[in-house]
C-alpha cells in the first residue's frame, strides 16, 4: 500500500464551514465576506474594533528548502497543528500562491501531506480573485498610458522612457520583452514593452503596504510610469496621478 498523494488527502478531508472556523477564532459573522462555503475575507476593521490583547508572533523563514522549494509551508502548518494540539490559540498567515509557479517545477504552495491547508485546489488556482484584480489594475494603467500617447500625448511622455510594464499571472518568458502597438496608426504607437508576473507588480507591493482605501489610492497615484521627452536634465517623471488613473485602479 503506497502513500496517499497531497491531492488525495486534501479531497478526503471533511472541511468545516468557514463560519464555524471564524466562530472558533472569535470572529463575528459581521466581519466576514464569504466566497462560497469554505472561504472568506475578513474586514480589516476587526483589528480596529477588537479589544483582545496582542498575541505572540512566530516567524517561519525559508530554512533548508529543497531546490524546488518544498517544505516551508508544510513546516509552518505542521507547527500550527502541533501548537493547537497543545491547547494554544493559533492562527497562521500564509502568502497566496502565484498561479505561474503552481504549474511550474515548484508546484502548489498549500503545504503537503497531513500538514496542508484546504481547499487546496482553490487556494492554488485563483482563490478569491485578488491576483486578477491586481493584474486588471496594472494593465488598466498600461492601457491608459498608451491611450494618452495615442490621443495626443499632452503630458509629453517619451515612449522610449516608459518604465511601466504589463503583467500576467504566468511564467511566460516569451512575453518578458515584446514589441507592441503594431498594425497601423489606429492600433497605437509601436514601442518596446514587456510583461512581469502579476505578483511582482508594483500594484502588489502597494496593496500590501496600504492601510486603507484612501492610502491605497494615494499610493497608486504616486506610481512613476515613465519620463518626458528632453535632455536627461530636463526629463520629468510622469505618474499615474498625472494620468488621473488612481481612481479607476482603486476600483479594480
Amino acid at each position: 500500500m503506497g502513500f496517499k498523494s497531497d491531492i488525495e488527502i486534501a479531497q478526503e478531508c471533511e472541511m468545516l464551514p468557514i463560519t464555524q472556523i471564524a466562530e472558533k477564532a472569535g470572529i463575528d459573522d459581521k466581519y466576514l465576506e464569504q466566497y462560497g462555503k469554505y472561504k472568506a475575507k475578513i474586514d480589516y476593521n476587526l483589528l480596529r474594533e477588537t479589544d483582545k490583547p496582542d498575541g505572540k508572533l512566530i516567524l517561519m523563514t525559508a530554512i533548508n528548502p529543497t531546490p524546488a522549494g518544498e517544505g516551508k509551508t508544510t513546516t509552518t502548518v505542521g507547527l500550527a497543528d502541533a501548537m493547537q494540539k497543545l491547547g494554544k490559540n493559533v492562527m497562521v498567515a500564509l502568502r497566496e500562491p502565484s498561479l505561474g509557479p503552481v504549474f511550474g517545477v515548484k508546484g502548489g504552495a498549500a503545504g503537503g501531506g497531513y500538514a496542508q491547508v484546504v481547499p487546496m485546489e482553490d487556494i492554488n488556482l485563483h482563490f478569491t480573485g485578488d491576483f486578477h484584480a491586481i493584474g486588471a489594475a496594472n494593465n488598466l494603467l498600461a492601457a491608459m498610458i498608451d491611450n494618452h500617447i495615442f490621443q495626443g500625448n499632452a503630458l509629453n511622455i517619451d515612449p522610449r522612457k516608459i518604465t511601466w510594464k504589463r503583467c500576467v499571472d504566468m511564467n511566460d518568458r516569451q512575453l518578458r520583452n515584446v514589441i507592441d502597438g503594431l498594425g497601423g496608426k489606429t492600433n497605437g504607437m509601436p514601442r518596446e514593452d514587456g510583461y512581469d508576473i502579476t505578483v511582482a507588480s508594483e500594484i502588489m507591493a502597494v496593496l500590501c503596504l496600504a492601510s486603507d482605501i484612501k492610502d491605497l489610492k494615494e499610493r497608486l497615484s504616486k506610481i512613476i510610469i515613465g519620463y518626458t521627452y528632453g535632455k536627461v536634465s530636463e526629463q520629468k517623471p510622469v505618474t499615474a496621478g498625472d494620468l488621473h488613473a488612481e481612481g479607476a485602479m482603486t476600483a479594480c
